[in-house]
């Protein structure tokens, strides 16, 4: 079933008017990959408003405080962390920083170069799922039809890709078959890892419990 903006708006509890920017994308996207019952919307919808923080962000952000730099990427950047995370007095992390995290913490991994290539900045997170690596970003093109591997800025710019390619993850995983039988949180740990923080696993499932009232999911 389609989704109304309203009812998006009130599963992520965000503004009408975002829920109104992007409703016509998810809806298509959700239609376009057999995102098909209220079971599976609900988990869906919980998901990518996690990953997007509300649908607010579709490039992922390295703004890190050092204590949860080393929280999320552990040993890959416990020798560095203490310089590039967040400082006292800083509002956020200055870009030149970011770029050197996300490129450090991503080197070396599903075809990703190492951090000189500039591989994990060119190949991180983007779009409503956050797809991640130089590997998922082939694979995604493939299925989408788009390059992104030349042109990955385009999960940030353009609103169906961002949607299209949170469908097309969630399919290429089994999203369906976790939201039939309401293991949602192995669906977390598949789409974020066995290396999922407390914190991600609580957020998340708080989103899904809102999501589930609103689309009426027992």
């Amino acid at each position: 079933m389609n989704l109304t903006a309203l009812q998006l708006a009130s599963a992520l509890q965000i503004s009408s008017d975002r829920a109104t920017a992007w409703i016509d994308q998810i809806n298509a996207a959700m239609l376009e990959f057999g995102i098909s019952t209220p079971a599976r919307q609900a988990a869906f919808i919980a998901q990518i408003g996690h990953e997007s923080v509300g649908l607010s962000q579709t490039a992922e952000s390295f703004n890190y405080r050092v204590s949860a730099l080393v929280a999320t990427f552990g040993s890959r950047i416990a020798a560095t962390a203490s310089a590039l995370g967040r400082q006292a007095g800083e509002i956020a992390v200055p870009i030149e920083r970011q770029i050197r995290i996300a490129n450090i913490v991503y080197a070396n991994r599903y075809g990703n170069g190492d951090a000189a290539s500039g591989d994990g900045w060119r190949y991180k997170g983007g779009g409503l799922k956050q797809i991640t690596f130089h590997d998922n970003y082939a694979a995604c093109s493939a299925a989408l039809g788009v390059n992104l591997l030349a042109n990955p800025q385009l999960l940030v710019s353009d609103k169906g890709l961002a949607a299209r390619s949170a469908g097309w993850f969630w399919l290429s995983i089994g999203g369906s078959n976790y939201a039939d039988r309401a293991d949602f949180d192995g669906l977390s740990k598949r789409i974020n890892g066995a290396g999922i923080t407390p914190e991600s696993l609580a957020a998340r499932r708080a989103r899904w419990a809102v999501c589930k009232k609103t689309l009426g999911v027992a």
